[in-house]
């Protein structure tokens, strides 16, 4: 396995660390239990793993059979739906993760990839990536990041009233859109009602 995190290890990994972890524990719970037979199964475990990781490392077929392969969820700045629920990867799951990488406008992201072990890559778009105020030495206000309003078809009451987000204005946007609320897979605005409206059942978004 390598020194990684548990939140890196492959799903085979994963399984392999638990079994012995219980297997491990069976002679210390249960007296009756020979020492050897606890030490055997952890032996003939490790020693499969290590076969699997040297196959893995030398197959890339292999490889992605056990571990699988990165699968893109935000492409050319379109959230890819499909990817996203055959992974069963929800908005707030995309939120999160892209909060993780200090990305807080889901319109800055250029690409969006869930890595074999479940990690969230993120590269940004061009304009997302220029230059700080700070090199540029120019001054400016903190401002707050876009809230979640709608999500999978369901409106987040406690971000609009945190944003001051009226429900009329709400609606006067969907009207506008030709939308009702459970056709909306994700809606994201700011206090300048600067809104993202991505349709449920589709690749783009409208702004």
């Amino acid at each position: 396995m390598g020194k990684r995190q548990l939140g890196e290890l492959q799903p085979s990994e994963l399984v392999i660390t638990i079994l012995i972890s219980n297997i491990a524990s069976l002679p210390i719970e249960d007296n009756s239990i020979p020492m050897i037979m606890g030490i055997v199964p952890i032996v003939v475990l490790s020693g499969f793993e290590l076969i699997t990781s040297n196959i893995s490392l030398k197959s890339k077929k292999f490889r992605t059979l056990v571990s699988g392969k990165p699968v893109i969820i935000v492409r050319n700045g379109e959230i890819d739906q499909k990817a996203m629920k055959d992974l069963r990867f929800s908005i707030d799951d995309l939120m999160e993760s892209l909060r993780g990488k200090s990305v807080f406008d889901i319109r800055d992201v250029q690409y969006a990839i869930v890595e074999t072990t479940g990690q969230v890559s993120v590269f940004q778009k061009h304009d997302a990536q220029t230059v700080t105020a700070k090199m540029l030495d120019v001054k400016g206000s903190d401002t707050d990041p876009p809230a979640v309003i709608i999500s999978d078809g369901q409106k987040i009451p406690a971000a609009m009233e945190a944003y001051s987000i009226p429900e009329p204005w709400l609606q006067s946007v969907l009207r506008e859109k030709k939308l009702r609320v459970e056709d909306v897979f994700l809606m994201t605005a700011d206090r300048n009602r600067q809104y993202y409206i991505v349709p449920a059942a589709t690749k783009g978004g409208a702004k």
